[in-house]
């Protein structure tokens, strides 16, 4: 079975469905470059510290998700409004994109946002599977401080800004209040957030 959580701070009381970034290779790698945003992962800081706990149930998750094609009738009903794909972990593989995909259309009437950095998936899954309605692609920024054009299959792109002052901030934390993110309705394609003091991880 999926396991579904329920954030906490900016997402409180916003269920997501998460993965291993301890264990993704993507993630591994980002990481360790010093020039991405990757390197001051929140998700890393949380999972090697007060958030332990949650590896066994979020590697379960990531095997699930990125093994194989789930029939349908295994993946959860969701009942939220919104629903967020990757606040912890990132796209494993083109099975995981293919479940989360069947997963949007088995929930037509939740709005769904998924946040990754991983492009080259998104598109070659996206020829094969129609894009449901009900799906807000996110771009997430691999760069602080970079305002990157709309990409191919997105609807809006996410920026961590850390030194630049010319850029309007326009998240506040709260999502379930702000839903800047979880809606079209809201037609604001670029998002920044003035990034967090976390400590890089330790490789």
């Amino acid at each position: 079975m999926l396991k579904i959580s329920v954030g906490s701070g900016k997402m409180k009381g916003l269920s997501s469905l998460n993965t291993n970034t301890l264990t993704n290779e993507f993630c591994q790698k980002s990481s360790k470059k010093d020039n991405l945003i990757c390197s001051m992962c929140y998700s890393w800081l949380q999972l090697n510290t007060y958030r332990k706990n949650c590896q066994p149930s979020w590697e379960n998750n990531s095997k699930l998700l990125s093994e194989r094609v789930i029939d349908t009738y295994y993946l959860p009903q969701i009942t939220d409004k919104i629903f967020r794909f990757n606040s912890h972990g990132e796209l494993i593989n083109d099975y995981h994109m293919i479940n989360i995909i069947n997963l949007v259309n088995k929930n037509h009437r939740t709005v769904f946002t998924l946040w990754t950095k991983r492009i080259g998936i998104v598109n070659r899954v996206l020829k094969e599977h129609k894009k449901p309605k009900n799906l807000i692609l996110v771009y997430s920024s691999p760069l602080t401080d970079t305002q990157f054009n709309l990409p191919k299959n997105f609807d809006k792109v996410f920026t961590g800004v850390d030194k630049r002052t010319d850029v309007k901030i326009n998240c506040f934390g709260d999502c379930v209040s702000c839903r800047r993110c979880y809606t079209l309705e809201d037609t604001t394609t670029h998002i920044n957030e003035k990034i967090k003091p976390y400590s890089k991880k330790v490789n």
